[in-house]
Formats: structure tokens, C-alpha cells, sequence
């Protein structure tokens, strides 16, 4: 444990060392702990940055993405020189920036059920700033098995909530969630959207609950769930118990880590007999359109996407309008379903099937793809 600070730090610190609660005592506690940040994107970013800053002393980095333009909106700890850089690399760059005394452990790997309990087992508590119900499962089950404490935080569009997991006498994300939404449920940010600030907001709570709790001071969000709506600017709390049946509690049936993946209904890759049934690349919808080939394209993306960027062929119905307008697509057409990326135009050409439509496929990749090998001056979002 260290004893003291040095002069650099005394001076560094010395807005901390004038509050009571926090002093030379508290600031050496901060200098002794080891924090895991499992992810360096839109929470990661700003826990990150302050933790850094308030002068943690140890810090683990869990991610192995690179940086894309489309992460500067909210990942404040990368910046427009660092796209295409490992994110484990920039944010450690940033970090080292803002405090040259931190020691900066980098764990460049996808966190599974394998190397979990290894990882998190060198540290003191953990900042979950994943964006995936299967590692939010894992962070939670690894946390309960080795009694460190889980600050939790999640965010959606104008939306954010936080909370803290897996204490000695506290709930877990399972006593809030005890099984996860259906796959494919929830959309991601990626095809949801997030308010670039958001994450701002609820990494920075994130990044308080970890000094509170290294600290020993005031009153953690332990049993209640902190509710943060952006866009009417309203902070609610929710009261949560522990679970008694709880599958993470300390009665439970289950003793080791868990296939997460599976848990949550999420297959890594599609089976072959999904590729048999007509999807289409976006250079074979290119090939129809230049030769005249009868066909409707169906945008199944929401209007404010299609004004961002769209394939002038196409007719746009949004997924969620599709049930409704099915009387403007004849029974025997020729359909090809696009989306962003595509996930939603496969859950149209699904819908369409059901509905009794043969001669409907999908369109691989979305308009993402088509930008990338048919018409670079579509934009990418």
C-alpha cells in the first residue's frame, strides 16, 4: 500500500486533498485501487477520462475494436486522428495524457467466460461500459463469483440508467433482469441511435459510484436503480432487492461462468441453409437495377434514415409499418428488402414470408454495403 504522495501529486490533487471527505487518506486509497473498465467506447470513454483524472492508481482496459468515425460523436476519449486505431491504444494514450502517474493494464481481448474470473480477479471493483446483453450477463455472474463490486451502467437514444451490482449484501443485474429480452428485441445504438451527451452523463455517474465506493463515502447507488430521461431532463429511482431465487445469488445452483451467447439466444453466425435462400448481394441489386429486371426494392428503414441516405430505386416502408401496407406490395412481385446493415430487411423478408410472398429475399449488408462496393457518394452513418 503507499504511504504517501509526492510533491507532483499533492499538487496535482489538491482540490481533492481540501475536502474532508477525500484528504491525503482518501487520496491514497484512490492511488492504491485497481479498476477494470471492460469497454472504451461511449460509457468507457468518460469513465475513462475521469478516473484517470481523479487519480486511480490502476487501471485495466478491456476492448479490442478499433476507432470509426461514427464512434467521435460520443466517445470522447478518441479523436479524429485515431480512427482506424486500436480503441485500447488511444484511450490509453488519452488517458496517460491527463495523468502520467497511472498505470494502465490493457487486456485487448474480448471478455468470455474463459478469461473472466482471471481478469477481474487483479482488480478491486469494475466499470461495466458494455452495450450487450450477453457481456452485461457475464460482468454481472464474474462480479458475484468474486465478490467485486459492479457499477453498471447502460444508455438508448435519450436514455440512460446506472446502478451498483453484486456488493456483499447488495442485488445483482440478474435480481433486475433475471432473463434477457428476446434477441433482436432491443436494437442496438447502432440501429436505434444514441444523444451523443448521453453517455457523457451516465459514464460520469459511473465514474462517481467507483470513487464513492474506493473512498468509502456517501451513499452508492447499491439497491436503486438511477433512471436518466435526456430529453425531458428527469432523473428517477427505482428501489431494487435482492432477489432470493436469484440465479447469481449466493445460494445458487449456479457455480462457474456460462456460454453468454447462448444464454442469450444469439448465434454467431448464420447457418448455411440462410444463405440458400436467396439473399442477395448489393452488387447483384446493382445488376438488376442497370438491366431493367422487374423488381420492387423495399427501404424498410425509418424516414429520418432515408433522408441521411438512400438507393433511388427504392420505396421506403419502415419495419414497423410493414404489417400495415402490405396491400402496396403485390403477392407475386419480385422483392428485395433493404435496411442499414441488414438485420431489419432480413426481419422483413421474414414478415413477408409469413404473409405468403415467395418471391422475397434480402439484401446483404444494407445500404452500408452499398456504399462500400456499389456508389462510395452514398453516406455512411
Amino acid at each position: 500500500m503507499s504511504t504517501t504522495l509526492t510533491n507532483e501529486e499533492i499538487q496535482r490533487f489538491s482540490r481533492h486533498l481540501i475536502l474532508p471527505e477525500v484528504g491525503m487518506e482518501g487520496q491514497i486509497k484512490l492511488k492504491d485501487a485497481k479498476v477494470l473498465l471492460v469497454g472504451t467506447g461511449g460509457l468507457g470513454a468518460p469513465m475513462g477520462l475521469y478516473l484517470a483524472a481523479a487519480g486511480i492508481g490502476t487501471i485495466g482496459l478491456v476492448d479490442f475494436d478499433v476507432v470509426d468515425a461514427s464512434n467521435l460523436q460520443r466517445q470522447i476519449i478518441h479523436g479524429t486522428k485515431d480512427i482506424g486505431r486500436k480503441k485500447i491504444d488511444s484511450a490509453a494514450d488519452r488517458m496517460l495524457d491527463i495523468n502520467p502517474n497511472l498505470k494502465i493494464v490493457k487486456h485487448e481481448v474480448a471478455l468470455t467466460s474463459e478469461n473472466a474470473r482471471e481478469i477481474v480477479e487483479q482488480y478491486d471493483l469494475v466499470a461495466d461500459g458494455t452495450d450487450n446483453f450477453p457481456t452485461r450477463y457475464l460482468v454481472n455472474d464474474v462480479c458475484v463469483l468474486t465478490g467485486k463490486p459492479n457499477v453498471y451502467g447502460s444508455i438508448f437514444r435519450f436514455e440512460g440508467q446506472s446502478s451498483v451490482f453484486a456488493t456483499e449484501d447488495g442485488p445483482c443485474y440478474r435480481c433486475l433482469y433475471p432473463e434477457p429480452p428476446p434477441p433482436g428485441l432491443v436494437p442496438s445504438c447502432a440501429e436505434g441511435g444514441v444523444l451523443g451527451i448521453l453517455p457523457g452523463v451516465v459514464g460520469l455517474i459511473q465514474a462517481t459510484e467507483v470513487v464513492k465506493i474506493i473512498l468509502g463515502i456517501g451513499q452508492s447507488l447499491k439497491g436503486r436503480l438511477m433512471l436518466y430521461d435526456a430529453l425531458n431532463m428527469k432523473f428517477r429511482e427505482l428501489k431494487l432487492r435482492r432477489n432470493p431465487e436469484c440465479p447469481s445469488g449466493k445460494c445458487s445452483v449456479i457455480k462457474e461462468l456460462i456460454d453468454y451467447k447462448q444464454f442469450c439466444g444469439i448465434v454467431d453466425a448464420p447457418p448455411e441453409p440462410v444463405a440458400a435462400l436467396g439473399d442477395l448481394d448489393v452488387t447483384e441489386v446493382k445488376q438488376m437495377i442497370d438491366s431493367g429486371e422487374d423488381f420492387i426494392l423495399v427501404d424498410v428503414r425509418e424516414l429520418h434514415e432515408y433522408q441521411i441516405a438512400s438507393i433511388s430505386k427504392a420505396t421506403l416502408i419502415p419495419l414497423g409499418q410493414l404489417p400495415n401496407r402490405l396491400s402496396e406490395l403485390p403477392k407475386d412481385a419480385n422483392i428485395v428488402c433493404q435496411c442499414k446493415s441488414g438485420v431489419r430487411s432480413a426481419k422483413a423478408v421474414d414478415l413477408l414470408k409469413q404473409n405468403g410472398y415467395l418471391r422475397v429475399r434480402n439484401m446483404k449488408g444494407g445500404i452500408l454495403a452499398w456504399s462500400d462496393k456499389v456508389d462510395p457518394s452514398v453516406a455512411k452513418y
